[in-house]
């Protein structure tokens, strides 16, 4: 008699796990598994999706502190010139400037007049004084060297009217950056054509994580700012995705567990 309850007992376990009832089988392996599968195609979807869009990039200079800091690293979105808006923070290569990816803020776009300085001692666009909370206005180290005859010490005069395509660059730390005023002598007077520039900072990532902020001056002046790219989607992407593929992978030794259980209490109260 003791064998065939035993019997009777295989019998409905094995009929329990085909049918899916403790959750092993049936529909319950049907969701975990297609939960699996979503949550790769998002987590490998986001990584990919940023990799096309975004470039890292290693700032190597202190002229854009304190938005960036030597040694920061940097996401910046690839773009075209076409889309660069003032007050965006770009990477550009100008051969009259280096050789070498430079990192600088958009001031000035084509027909603007960029200006030194105004009654408060602020820099100007088209009249408009420019409110810089982010600028770092102290003196240059010592160890800054300028161009032959060439100087930007911070509230040195200047009045530059950008040419149509071009764009005057500065750094955030105006008395120690090399930039579009110290070309003041040269073709476009200290301008870079749209088409030097080949990506915009979108984010900080190492050593801390935060998105860059657009200067609010500069909403008032035709063409607004620029909005941030894609870069929050596509994390959210990749954590979802990650979830999914956890939750899913542990469904079945979850669901195994609760099973065994549940058999067990049966067969306590047999």
């Amino acid at each position: 008699m003791g064998g065939t309850q035993a019997s009777g007992t295989r019998t409905g376990d094995a009929r329990s796990i085909r049918s899916g009832k403790d959750g092993r089988g049936g529909l319950g392996n049907v969701l975990s598994g297609l939960a699996v599968a979503i949550g790769f195609v998002l987590f490998l979807g986001g990584f990919v999706w940023g990799a096309v869009e975004y470039r890292p990039y290693t700032v190597p200079t202190d002229s854009m502190m304190p938005t960036v800091k030597p040694g920061d690293r940097v996401l910046a979105q690839r773009i075209d010139g076409g889309d660069v808006r003032r007050g965006d923070v770009v990477i550009f290569t100008d051969s009259a400037w280096s050789d070498s990816p430079m990192v600088k803020r958009v001031v000035g776009i084509g027909g603007d007049t960029v200006k030194c300085c105004g009654a408060g001692g602020e820099l100007t666009v088209n009249g408009t004084p420019l409110d810089e909370p982010y600028i770092d206005g102290t003196k240059p180290s010592l160890g800054l060297e300028m161009p032959p005859g060439q100087a930007a010490p911070t509230g040195t005069p200047f009045e530059v009217t950008v040419p149509e395509g071009n764009l005057f660059l500065m750094g955030d730390r105006r008395g120690a950056s090399l930039d579009s005023r110290a070309h003041l002598q040269e073709a476009g007077q200290g301008t870079v054509p749209r088409s030097a520039v080949s990506a915009r900072v979108d984010a900080l990532a190492w050593p801390s994580m935060s998105m860059l902020e657009r200067p609010k001056t500069y909403e008032s002046l035709p063409g607004g700012t620029s909005g941030h790219g894609p870069l929050l989607l596509q994390l959210v992407a990749v954590a979802a995705g990650a979830v999914l593929v956890v939750l899913g992978a542990a469904y079945g030794p979850v669901a195994r567990v609760l099973g065994r259980g549940r058999r067990q209490e049966r067969a306590g109260a047999r």
